[in-house]
C-alpha cells in the first residue's frame, strides 16, 4: 500500500495536540487495518470520499472501507532540537519515519495560553521549526496548518502571502477545516484513489499519481503486481451512470487494460491474475 504517514509538528502551545485529537475523533476501527500498530500518538483517519459510499450503495456491499491517512503526533519541537534540546532526539527519530509534515502554526493571541517565545510571530515560529528540520537533514513535503481558534482574541493573517509553502486554515476546537486538511495531506503525498467494489466490500485504495495498473494493484496484494495479466477498468462516473458493473459492461464502458495502463483517480478496477 502506498505510504500515507504524516507527522504533525509545531512549537509548544500552538494547538498541535488539539488538532491531533480533533482528527482522531474520526478514527477508523483498528480491526479493519490489522497491519497497523496503534499507539496513543498515532491516529488512522479516513480520507473523506463520497464516491466510496455511492459505490457501496449500488453494489449493496456488506463492508465499506475508506482509504486512510496515518497522522503521527510528534513530540513538541523547541529551538535547538537538532542538537538534542528538549525532546529533540525523540522528535527527530519520529519525524524521519513520516512521509510528509503538517506544520501547525498558531496565529492567534490568547492571554490564557502562553507562547513559548512570549509573542505571536508566525513567520518567526516557522523559521525556528524549518531551521531545526534543515539542520537535521530533513526535507519532506510540508503543509502549513494555520490554527485560527475561534476562541482567540484576534487573528494575524497579514503574513499568509509570505508562507514558504501551501497552507490551510483550521479551527481544531470547533472542527472546521478538518476534512480539507485530510484531503490536502493526501494530495501533499501525490496520491490518488482507485476503487474496488462488489457485494462483499467496496474499498478505496491508494497509489501514487502516474502509477501503472500492476503497481497500483500492489496496494491490494503483491500478487496483483507480480502475476498481473490485465485489468478491467471503468471510470467512477460511468459506473454510477450505468448503475452496476454488468450494465457498464453492456454499454461498452468497461475497458480491458494491460501492464502499461496509467491508473486515474476514480478508476474502478477488477484485477485479473
Amino acid at each position: 500500500m502506498a505510504s500515507l504517514k504524516i507527522g504533525i509538528v509545531g512549537l509548544p502551545n500552538v494547538g498541535k495536540s488539539t488538532l491531533f485529537n480533533a482528527l482522531t475523533k474520526k478514527n477508523v476501527p483498528a480491526e479493519n487495518y490489522p497491519f497497523c500498530t496503534i499507539d496513543p500518538s498515532v491516529g488512522i483517519v479516513p480520507v473523506p470520499d463520497e464516491r466510496l459510499n455511492r459505490l457501496s450503495e449500488i453494489s449493496k456491499s456488506k463492508k465499506t472501507i475508506p482509504a486512510v491517512v496515518e497522522f503521527v503526533d510528534i513530540a513538541g519541537l523547541v529551538k535547538g532540537a537538532s542538537e538534542g534540546a528538549g525532546l529533540g532526539n525523540k522528535f527527530l527519530s519520529h519525524i524521519r519515519e513520516v512521509d510528509a509534515i503538517i506544520e501547525v502554526v498558531r496565529i492567534f493571541e490568547d492571554k490564557d495560553m502562553v507562547h513559548v517565545h512570549d509573542k505571536i510571530d508566525p513567520l518567526f515560529d516557522i523559521e525556528v521549526i524549518n531551521f531545526e528540520l534543515e539542520a537535521a537533514g530533513i526535507k519532506k513535503p510540508t503543509l502549513y496548518v494555520l490554527n485560527t481558534s475561534e476562541a482567540a482574541e484576534n487573528i494575524k493573517k497579514d503574513f499568509v502571502s509570505k508562507l514558504p509553502g501551501p497552507h490551510i486554515e483550521v479551527d481544531p476546537i470547533f472542527g472546521t477545516g478538518l476534512d480539507n486538511l485530510i484531503k490536502s495531506g493526501y494530495d501533499l503525498l501525490n496520491l490518488i484513489t482507485f476503487f474496488t467494489t462488489g457485494e462483499d466490500e467496496s474499498r478505496a485504495w491508494t497509489t501514487l499519481r502516474g502509477a501503472t495498473a500492476p503497481f497500483a494493484g500492489r496496494s491490494i496484494h503483491t500478487d496483483f503486481q507480480q502475476k498481473f495479466i490485465r485489468a478491467e477498468v471503468v471510470s467512477y462516473d460511468q459506473l454510477i451512470q450505468a448503475g452496476s458493473f454488468a450494465k457498464a459492461r453492456e454499454k461498452g464502458w468497461v475497458r480491458t487494460e494491460g501492464k502499461e495502463y496509467i491508473v486515474k483517480d476514480g478508476d474502478v478496477i477488477e484485477f485479473l491474475i
